[in-house]
């Protein structure tokens, strides 16, 4: 399927990957309509910080992903959705599990409900490598077992399930994308990059963390934004789950020391307990197989490898050491 010339929603554009990906595609000369979690400051999130002519652009839809009649609205004239609306923090999940079933799997229940009564032409459902769990092998290919080690990755395989039985029951041409770690400017500082950038940059030399020794393949936003379009773009990705990873394994701790460097900065990494997930919640190992991206889509990471890593944690880096930047993170607090 070629993009051009069709009306794309993205949900949740308002988040991380969402804004990086709505722009993409407006920058792309694509006609976007982008949802928006409906507030009372008429926030559109982090596209607020758009460019001007980004957002004078946009098409912005107001609503909430859990009410299947705004969903539906939304969706009304659109050929492509690209579905990330989703509640993500790993922590916050055992704290308010019940709202991680009611937007994850409800949420995506009502987009592909949407697009089989509207007859849309193609679906991408998000879902997350905290699916697998820790590996059992590695590189870990789509054919790994699914393992639901917190409420977040268990709420997100019965999404992935959701979207993946709508298309075999109803031929709803959903497409399913497995980003790995992703990371970038804007992330929330939930997620660990995040969370060391913006405590060194603070003055911090003491780095509180959870556990350093778990592994992630770690893949830059850019990157996880071409996978987007790409798997939307490939008829065989329909039916099919595809990661998106860079097929490069790195303990946490040994980011965090190369973030430090990169800094030039040095500091202390400390355990806090509270930081810690539970023991058998700890995914201790990601690594991702892509070969079915490549094959599939043509799609390979950019940011691949140390080089890759180092490359994209310094773009990152430059983002977050930007006063303006750093000022809307609260660096000495926990982040749920």
């Amino acid at each position: 399927m070629n993009l051009s010339g069709k009306k794309i929603l993205v949900t949740g554009a308002d988040g991380f990957i969402g804004s990086h990906l709505t722009e993409h595609l407006v920058r792309g000369g694509h006609d976007v309509r982008a949802f928006v979690l409906y507030n009372s400051f008429n926030s559109w999130g982090w596209l607020d910080e758009s460019d001007a002519a980004i957002k004078e652009s946009l098409d912005v839809f107001a609503g909430d992903i859990r009410d299947p009649h705004g969903v539906r609205t939304a969706m009304k004239g659109c050929d492509v959705v690209l579905h990330l609306a989703a509640l993500i923090a790993i922590p916050y999940s055992y704290h308010s599990p019940d709202t991680y079933v009611d937007t994850n799997v409800k949420g995506t229940l009502n987009v592909v409900q949407a697009a089989r009564e509207l007859g849309v032409q193609r679906v991408v459902h998000t879902s997350t490598s905290e699916v697998y769990g820790t590996a059992r092998f590695v590189p870990i290919t789509e054919e790994h077992p699914l393992q639901g080690q917190s409420p977040y990755s268990a709420s997100k395989i019965g999404a992935d399930q959701i979207a993946l039985a709508f298309q075999l029951s109803f031929g709803i041409p959903v497409a399913v994308i497995r980003p790995f770690n992703t990371y970038g400017p804007r992330q929330s500082a939930r997620a660990v990059i995040p969370t060391v950038i913006t405590q060194i940059a603070a003055g911090s030399r003491s780095i509180r963390l959870g556990a350093t020794h778990p592994t992630r393949d770690f893949n830059h936003v850019h990157d996880t934004v071409r996978g987007f379009v790409a798997v939307a773009e490939s008829d065989a990705a329909v039916g099919r789950v595809v990661n998106v990873g860079s097929n490069y394994e790195v303990s946490i701790g040994d980011t965090a020391r190369l973030i430090a460097r990169l800094m030039g900065r040095d500091v202390e990494l400390l355990s806090d307990q509270e930081r810690l997930r539970p023991a058998g919640s700890e995914v201790e190992r990601l690594w991702a197989d892509n070969t079915l991206a490549r094959t599939l889509t043509g799609w390979t990471p950019q940011y691949a490898g140390l080089a890759g890593l180092e490359r994209g944690l310094r773009e990152t880096i430059d983002w977050f050491a930007d006063p303006a930047h750093l000022a809307r993170y609260k660096a000495g607090r926990y982040n749920i």
